[in-house]
């Protein structure tokens, strides 16, 4: 037995949705005006709100918000077998024991300019450049863009010479991070964690900024020095709190700036679309008298304004994105970009709900009777 196929009944509903939509020009594209001046105005408000902050943030972060220094002076006591200690905290991204700092010279020049070299040792240096293992254990060595200048070495290849005595071989470049710039000039020779050796400064990387004041204590809680007062910590605490401040602050003020811009157009929606329900009474009448169902009627309206509210989001998000770019203000994440989108269409979609019942309820012999 053949026969036709039967459309699904939301393919139905949604295709009568878009057929409404373009039989009401008018209707249509003062709804998708409004979506889109609401996507564009919190785009360009509070957006740019988020943008700055955003970009204030970067600026503090890059000057490390995260970061615990310890320095140690040589009768301290502090060795490598500080970092087994430290494995056992929490909220600890990252930890780093360096030697006290000795010249090395080039070893192809008698009078080369010295650089100082420190011993390292961490669990994982992949993020620096140097790989996990190493060709000559505790004789390989890497070294940062400023020291390779200094050094002669822009090749990155060759062999230093320690003042003290002793040869390493330079295995490659270093990637130094912002919470590593004090050491600059920096030349590494990663130790083996078999390997004991003085720690004259510890860098100690915070999961989150605002762990910074609990993990510094906990990091000075497992030092285990002979004097602690030949230890100094510092800390980037109030870097740190000073960014929640800026973060705090900037979104309670996007907040509530979104929500007034919400709620007056969602009002605005509801108001418009009032009006064209009781414009199209009868029309809605005919359904209801034809069958259609009151879920239909709600159905079909919702699906009509999700639909012109995409449209106007798209417009508003696309027009906000230019007019941002134009003036060089920073622009919010695309996370910011869709979560307004997707906003405006939930805020349109309900703001449709009490006009969609409105004209579901309408009795239809009532509304098809001539006066």
């Amino acid at each position: 037995m053949t026969g036709r196929l039967r459309t699904p009944r939301w393919m139905a509903v949604v295709r009568e949705a878009l057929a409404t939509s373009w039989a009401q020009p008018v209707a249509s594209v003062v709804t998708i005006i409004m979506v889109a001046g609401m996507c564009a105005t919190v785009l360009l408000t509070t957006g740019r709100t988020v943008g700055a902050e955003q970009a204030v943030i970067n600026s503090i972060d890059s000057a490390g918000t995260r970061s615990i220094i310890v320095r140690a002076e040589p009768a301290s006591g502090l060795d490598a077998t500080v970092l087994d200690r430290l494995a056992s905290l929490d909220g600890i991204e990252w930890a780093g024991a360096f030697g006290a700092a000795s010249d090395v010279q080039n070893a192809a020049f008698d009078d080369a300019t010295r650089v100082p070299v420190r011993t390292v040792w961490a669990a994982d240096l992949t993020a620096l450049g140097i790989p996990a293992t190493s060709a000559i254990e505790n004789r390989s060595a890497w070294a940062s863009a400023t020291a390779l200048d200094a050094l002669g070495m822009p090749d990155a290849v060759g062999g230093v010479t320690a003042i003290s005595g002793g040869e390493y071989a330079i295995m490659g470049r270093l990637e130094v991070p912002d919470y590593l710039q004090f050491l600059e000039p920096l030349v590494m020779i990663p130790q083996t964690p078999e390997t004991p050796g003085a720690v004259s400064v510890l860098v100690v990387i915070a999961e989150r900024p605002d762990l910074v004041a609990p993990v510094s204590r906990a990091v000075q809680s497992v030092l285990a020095v002979d004097d602690i007062t030949t230890v100094t910590i510092s800390t980037s605490e109030s870097l740190a709190t000073l960014r929640g401040l800026i973060e705090g602050q900037l979104g309670s003020f996007g907040r509530n700036l979104v929500i007034i811009i919400f709620a007056l157009t969602a009002l605005l929606v509801a108001a418009i679309l009032y009006g064209l329900v009781m414009l199209r009474r009868k029309d809605f009448g005919r359904r209801r008298a034809l069958g259609a169902s009151q879920s239909l009627i709600v159905g079909l309206l919702l699906t009509q304004v999700a639909f012109l509210s995409a449209i106007g989001a798209i417009i508003g998000c696309a027009a906000a994105a230019i007019g941002l770019a134009a003036t060089g203000d920073p622009l919010p994440g695309l996370d910011f970009f869709a979560a307004v989108a997707l906003l405006a269409v939930a805020v349109g979609a309900i703001a449709a709900v009490i006009p969609a019942l409105a004209a579901a309820r309408r009795d239809p012999l009532a509304e098809l009777r001539v006066a």
